[in-house]
């Protein structure tokens, strides 16, 4: 298989053009990177988003939970699968969202966490079809 050198790639296009959500953070949890669908999906501009910390879009009652998997992860150098998961989220407005997300943790060459990448899609809809159609089933 052959493919285009890193330096010839244009990855600020490949970030902007993405499909899905794109973000990453740093090993600290600050928000680097947030694409156009990122926007779209959760209502901040990356004006708004960039240099905050992800607790931005993670609902309040998750966010230990999250930071506890997030230093595992990071001390770890690997999530410990890379499925895609359906968890919550919070939109600008304060709306709940599923949201299926890929998280990977990103590494420099020599193996050091530098922080965490996650593709994410609206799966609101979907998730409460089902919810709803388990509901009706047991009851």
């Amino acid at each position: 298989m052959t493919h285009a050198s890193s330096e010839s790639l244009p990855w600020e296009r490949i970030i902007a053009d993405a499909g899905d959500a794109l973000i990453f953070i740093d090993a600290q949890g600050v928000i680097r990177i947030w694409n156009a669908r990122a926007a779209a999906l959760f209502g901040f501009s990356a004006e708004e988003a960039l240099g905050q910390s992800v607790d931005l879009i993670i609902p309040a009652h998750l966010r230990e939970a999250h930071w506890r998997g997030f230093n595992r992860a990071m001390a770890n150098g690997h999530t410990g699968s890379r499925e895609v998961r359906t968890t919550r989220g919070v939109h600008k407005t304060g709306r709940k969202l599923y949201v299926d997300m890929s998280f990977a943790i990103v590494t420099d060459g020599g193996g050091q966490a530098l922080g965490s990448v996650a593709m994410a899609r609206d799966a609101t809809e979907r998730y409460l079809a089902q919810l709803a159609a388990r509901t009706a089933a047991t009851g």
